[in-house]
């Protein structure tokens, strides 16, 4: 039997070590078993020198310790996560003390000192990068589980074996001395680079705070200011503030950036740009980022600048502004899109012109076509001439259940995933996410795409490439997928309508965005959709792109 067991922990722990979700999860209900099994030890056990009342209290504490820990695995695991940085920095100033004393062989007390060290460092990387940790930890419990099971196999084959000898040779110890300078050294480039990652984030100035007031009118200009990163030398531009609504209706703020041609009579047709997805959290603002267009995927800036065009770029709500932000969230979207345009009406220095086009990429293409439907009733004095949308985030609940399929797709989901929970009280957490997945997803929700930080999303999204599914049920049912539904655009665009989608196009796949075409055809409505040959979800709107001539004499033409 214990030999079947041996091997059992084995098998669980190769499978294990490679699926750090379900690893995690397991190790959950490790940790909550043995709580409830210490208050069933406790309950059973036979002391006369303790109260049975006490045992009876403390046996029940187990208990409920126990079933919390199951019952709410993702604070769980955010607590152990705590606990390791915790135990790290705590095991480092046991070797560091030591250390310091006289009388142990100099090359012992380095190894000792370097040990202690390495260890505090790695746990503050600990609490730096929580996923990073759990990702770890993950791994470590598989092969804890293997070990363990070698271990047994070895003991039943070879009882006879001695334990080998506790008096390390003088080659075993200096190896010992290297290896835990080296383990200093890692300790110490890790937290430098940390420290760099870290301080990539934007900052988010005083010119993003809403005032005490935010305007009950729509569209209202509330600030601007001169801005000129990253715009063309034959152009001016300025970061706004205005007041926009959500779908609920209330009052918010939300930020966007406006581009004129230097040169001209002004009354310039507008380009009611939609950003591509920069993230979810309040520092990802496109004009916060070092380069604010390109990060959303406007790569044609000076194209449009050349040919008479002002762009009107909105961040959206809660980027930049305070959140939360309506990730793949339609009518806050397109409200805050149809409100820059109207606030930056009221920029009398960037003289626009009535003539307006909603162009949008990803999710800001999905915003785009939102915007297309509502303009009518919600934004009447910005009639559209047209919207073009490229690659959009139109089949949302095609688009989430693709994204266990996408190389880093769950980067993409941590961010739907956080907005959903932060704006519809209907979709938790408990509900949505694998309770081993949920404080990983958290840390990825709020790390910007184009930042530094990213790329330890990047490595935990790659970890999971095994274990790539980080919901708890299907994320097109249940609470969840009665919202992504919601926010599927309406087919109600009565203004000429251009869909853009490139055919190797793994993000947003070409058969989900043909589905949601065939809605607007069988609802009767017109819409011109091209398909690109080779070209995949960003390569669609690169400068050198197929589409670009095709949508600037595209959108010339609504202009005429």
């Amino acid at each position: 039997m214990r030999i079947v067991l041996a091997l059992v922990a084995i098998a669980l722990g190769i499978y294990l070590i490679t699926r750090p979700i379900s690893s995690l999860g397991v190790l959950v209900w490790f940790i909550g078993a043995g709580f409830i099994l210490q208050g069933v030890l406790v309950l059973t056990d036979d002391d006369h020198h303790t109260s049975r009342w006490w045992r009876f209290a403390e046996a029940l504490a187990w208990l409920a310790a126990g079933v919390a820990i199951v019952a709410f695995g993702g604070l769980t695991l955010r607590v152990l996560v705590v606990v390791i940085a915790i135990a790290l920095c705590v095991r480092g100033v046991r070797q560091i003390v030591p250390a310091l004393r006289a009388g142990a062989p100099v090359d012992t007390r380095i190894a000792a000192g370097a040990f202690g060290i390495a260890s505090i460092g790695f746990g503050l990387l600990a609490l730096l990068w929580a996923d990073i940790t759990l990702v770890v930890t993950a791994v470590v419990f598989g092969a804890w589980l293997i070990m363990s099971g070698v271990g047994e196999v070895r003991r039943l084959i070879r009882p006879g074996d001695r334990e080998p000898s506790q008096s390390p040779s003088r080659v075993r110890r200096f190896a010992r001395t290297i290896t835990a300078l080296v383990a200093v050294a890692v300790a110490v480039v890790a937290c430098v680079v940390s420290v760099n990652v870290r301080s990539d984030t934007p900052d988010v100035d005083d010119f993003y705070s809403a005032p005490s007031d935010i305007p009950a009118k729509p569209g209202v200009l509330i600030r601007s200011e001169s801005f000129t990163r990253e715009v063309p030398d034959d152009a001016r531009a300025w970061r706004i503030l205005y007041s926009t609504t959500r779908g609920d209706g209330s009052p918010a703020v939300a930020s966007a950036l406006v581009v004129v041609p230097k040169r001209g009579d002004g009354g310039w047709p507008v380009i009611d740009w939609n950003h591509g997805t920069t993230g979810y959290a309040q520092p990802c603002a496109p004009s916060l980022l070092a380069q604010p267009f390109e990060s959303g995927a406007m790569f044609v800036l000076p194209e449009v600048i050349k040919r008479g065009w002002a762009l009107v770029a909105t961040d959206y709500i809660g980027l930049g502004t305070k959140g939360p932000h309506p990730y793949l969230i339609g009518v806050d979207s397109a409200h805050a899109s149809l409100d820059a345009v109207r606030a930056a009406r009221a920029l009398e220095p960037a003289d626009l012109g009535d003539d307006t086009v909603v162009w949008g990429h990803s999710q800001g293409g999905g915003s785009a076509l939102w915007s297309g439907a509502l303009a009518p009733t919600y934004a009447p004095d910005v009639p559209l001439a047209g919207v073009a949308a490229l690659a959009p985030a139109s089949n949302l609940p095609g688009l989430i259940d693709n994204l266990p399929n996408v190389t880093g797709g769950s980067v993409f989901s941590s961010f739907a995933v956080a907005a959903y929970i932060a704006n519809y009280p209907d979709v938790t957490w408990r509900g949505a996410i694998r309770p081993g997945a949920e404080p990983i997803v958290r840390q990825m929700s709020g790390r910007c795409l184009s930042g530094a930080g990213v790329l330890v999303s990047v490595l935990s999204a790659l970890s999971m490439t095994r274990d790539p599914n980080i919901f708890a049920t299907d994320p097109t049912s249940g609470a969840l997928g009665k919202r992504l539904k919601e926010n599927v655009p309406p087919t109600t665009i009565g203004v000429p309508l251009l869909i853009g989608q490139g055919e190797a196009d793994g993000l947003i796949t070409p058969a989900a965005q043909r589905e949601y075409v065939d809605t607007i055809r069988r609802a009767g409505r017109q819409v011109d959709y091209r398909t690109f040959p080779g070209l995949g979800h960003v390569d669609l709107v690169e400068a050198e792109s197929a589409l670009i001539p095709q949508l600037l004499e595209w959108t010339t033409a609504r202009f005429r």
